[in-house]
């Protein structure tokens, strides 16, 4: 947490302009007046040998402004209900980013003090950063293990320190507990089987029962009945501990500004000590020593109310500026403290410019915060380069500020964007819903829309978060009176029976159409998907009951028989396959190349091709066999001198192929070109941004450095889309 920073308009205008003129003018006046003063008042003998002895500690104590209370800040964590309202509803999202409050001002001490960025903000993108991280660790938690580490973590007697894992267990319970409601939500389409017909389903396709439930299931087909969402013991749980948290973290806070208040109070006594001590008369010694023990007083004291940070730090800052005032600090030791604070803050200059190759925003205006806090904290530089090194400061803050800004930008205008989707998917789904739909495949064909349409919703992100609750709740009511009125049309229908039983005569031509097959792993799946069909379609009439389910099961049950019995001598067929991969191995070490590169490339392809066609090895063979044929590959590529781009192609092609000949080969060759171009977009991107960074480096030893570094960087990368531009095209080719 951090100090948020009072603007100028929080002040009056003109207090405003009292307080920065009397900043500037005690400041100037100590640092020209302080000789002539020093040795009027130190001339007395008895007071000689006092100032003498107080020289060296007189050099730490021109660090004082530089005190730890300048790091103050006000809480700004989120209470319970922030964090349960992170929590995505459907589509919930967070509000539009906070903009960035590091204002432009004159060069001036006074001012420099005011350029810190607003401590709120930062919350703000605290909050963000940890919606993009992701924590696992209670995911293979149950709803109950869940709701009873809630009520063990809320039993601790520190209740910030469990904060974080409130929050990480609060997200998993309450997503599983939606995935049970939308589970129950999707049996609103379910036909109930009569006893008779179940009874025998049942005992017959109990492994194809077993499975996945089938997700392309038409709902069109089904009856829809309301779930009845009974008494949940465990959430009655979960809210009892919850509001255990809420009240345990309610006092905390209210202890905390409480004590913050007592601290104020601590501080102003201080301040008024300060006063005394320097309107006192005694000795040098005595005074500066009581100055030593308000110091070490004030830095004891902890946080204080955050709209009094700012008033009370000046006056701080003034009083002990008007001590050293008085104690004559001498201009030697006032010219080292100068030139200190100069080499500090050419540092946080150097640092700051640094932060222009921070690829993370949030981070580097995070960064930026803790330099002008520690830039707020650093004392003044001589008057001659006071401006020319807060205009160095203050351009790069602009220009991290700026990024920033646009950095949000693109944020509301990509909410809008999806503001403005939902919106259409919207009134789509109000269309068919005020529309009148006759017919069975009518039906299909607008539930399968609306399905759709559900579908795409889930895909967009997040809109304002004004306007997201309220579209998805105009959403989630047209999908209710959809469902509501197909429900009440399906209820109606008096031959849905015919129906089904056509349903189910597609469903035996088939299973005998690919009961002959092969293909155990494709048609294993095609055939439990056809259960699964079956299960969900309505009872037949009775007559043609039992003799449409004997012809379904006898195809079903012809190929799982051929299918066992195919596996059942696996064994065997392992042990050959074994013997020719070794063959192919010792023809492989034989084999004499060209010296044409790519009539060697087709012959080591040829032998991986013949590699992966053989079947399945025994299993404790496998690992080994694989390794060798690796090995004698890899030596073959080095000693033909064939580089990693054509070594890295060649591997590819051969991993295409390989996909090629698995039954789901469109799906694979489809997943990989999306990540292909994903990756190649994303280096693009990269490219461009550490291009657009180099301009941005000053001209410095520190600054080429780096320059070279990232064209370095940058020409690995490009070398890198190169071949990733190679495969993507040799994809496109096979598919």
């Amino acid at each position: 947490m951090e100090e948020k920073n009072l603007q100028p308009e929080e002040l009056n205008e003109q207090n405003l302009q009292e307080t920065q003129s009397e900043a500037t003018e005690d400041q100037t006046h100590v640092v020209e007046e302080s000789s002539d003063v020093m040795e009027k008042d130190i001339a007395t003998e008895n007071e000689r040998s006092e100032s003498e002895t107080l020289e060296n500690e007189a050099k730490t104590a021109t660090e004082l402004p530089n005190t730890p209370q300048m790091q103050e800040v006000a809480s700004t964590e989120p209470s319970p209900e922030t964090v349960l309202a992170e929590t995505p509803a459907p589509d919930a999202v967070e509000e539009s980013a906070p903009e960035e409050n590091v204002e432009n001002s004159s060069p001036s001490e006074a001012h420099e003090e005011e350029e810190a960025v607003d401590a709120e903000d930062e919350d703000e993108d605290e909050d963000e950063e940890e919606e993009m991280v992701s924590d696992d660790h209670y995911a293979s938690f149950t709803r109950e293990q869940l709701v009873q580490e809630l009520e063990n973590l809320v039993a601790s007697e520190d209740i910030t320190r469990v904060k974080a894992k409130v929050s990480l267990v609060k997200m998993a319970y309450l997503k599983q507990t939606r995935e049970v409601y939308d589970a129950a939500d999707e049996n609103l389409d379910e036909v109930v089987v009569p006893e008779e017909e179940n009874q025998k389903t049942q005992g017959d396709t109990r492994d194809a029962a077993s499975t996945t439930t089938d997700e392309t299931q038409p709902l069109e087909e089904t009856e829809v009945t309301e779930p009845k969402k009974e008494h949940d013991p465990l959430a009655e749980r979960y809210k009892a501990a919850f509001r255990i948290y809420k009240s345990k973290r309610e006092k905390f806070l209210q202890e905390l500004e409480e004590q913050k208040l007592k601290n104020l109070e601590g501080k102003k006594v201080i301040l008024e000590q300060l006063r005394e001590v320097i309107s006192s008369e005694e000795s040098l010694k005595k005074s500066y020593d009581e100055f030593r023990q308000l110091q070490e007083k004030w830095r004891e004291i902890g946080m204080v109310p955050k709209g009094e940070v700012n008033d009370l730090w000046q006056s701080y800052h003034f009083l002990v500026e008007k001590f050293f005032d008085k104690v004559k600090i001498s201009n030697e030791l006032r010219d080292l403290d100068l030139k200190k604070n100069l080499e500090k803050k050419l540092q946080l200059c150097e640092k700051s410019e640094e932060l222009l190759l921070e690829t993370s925003i949030i981070k580097s205006f995070k960064k930026l915060q803790e330099l002008h806090q520690e830039w707020k904290e650093t004392g003044p530089v001589p008057t001659d380069k006071k401006d020319e090194l807060w205009e160095r400061f203050k351009t790069i803050t602009d220009k991290i500020n700026e990024r920033r800004r646009d950095h949000y930008n693109r944020i509301k205008e990509d909410q809008e964007a999806n503001y403005n989707a939902k919106r259409a998917l919207f009134e789509q789904l109000e269309e068919i819903v005020n529309v009148e739909i006759k017919g069975i495949k009518e039906w299909q064909t607008k539930t399968n829309s609306v399905n759709e349409m559900l579908k795409i919703w889930k895909t967009i992100g997040p809109a304002p978060k004004v306007k997201n609750d309220e579209i998805w709740d105009q959403f989630k009511s047209y999908l209710d009176a959809f469902f509501a009125k197909k429900k009440e049309y399906f209820s109606k229908l008096k031959d849905q029976q015919v129906n089904n039983y056509n349903l189910k005569l597609d469903l035996c031509n088939q299973a005998e159409s690919i009961k002959e097959s092969d293909d155990w792993k494709e048609t294993t799946r095609t055939l439990i998907d056809l259960q699964k069909k079956w299960k969900v379609i309505g009872p037949v009439p009775k007559k043609y009951s039992d003799k449409i389910w004997k012809r379904f099961r006898a195809a079903c049950d012809d190929f799982f028989n051929r299918k066992e019995d195919y596996f059942g001598h696996i064994h065997e067929r392992e042990a050959d396959n074994l013997t020719v991969k070794k063959e192919i191995i010792e023809r492989l070490k034989n084999q004499e190349f060209t010296d044409n590169k790519d009539e060697n490339l087709n012959i080591l392809k040829t032998f991986q091709r013949e590699w992966m066609n053989i079947g399945h090895v025994p299993i404790k063979e496998k690992d080994a066999i694989q390794k060798e044929f690796r090995k004698i590959i890899d030596a073959k590529l080095e000693l033909l001198k064939i580089n990693e781009m054509e070594i890295s192609t060649m591997n590819f092609k051969n991993r295409v192929e390989n996909i090629k000949d698995s039954s789901d080969s469109n799906r694979i060759l489809s997943r990989e070109r999306i990540q292909l171009m994903n990756k190649i977009s994303q280096m693009n991107d990269d490219i461009n941004l550490w291009e657009n960074n180099i301009g941005f480096l000053a001209a410095s030893k520190n600054a080429n450095i780096l320059k070279n570094e990232f064209e370095k960087k940058i020409q690995r990368a490009k070398q890198e889309v190169a071949l990733m531009n190679v495969k993507l095209k040799y994809l496109n080719d096979q598919m």
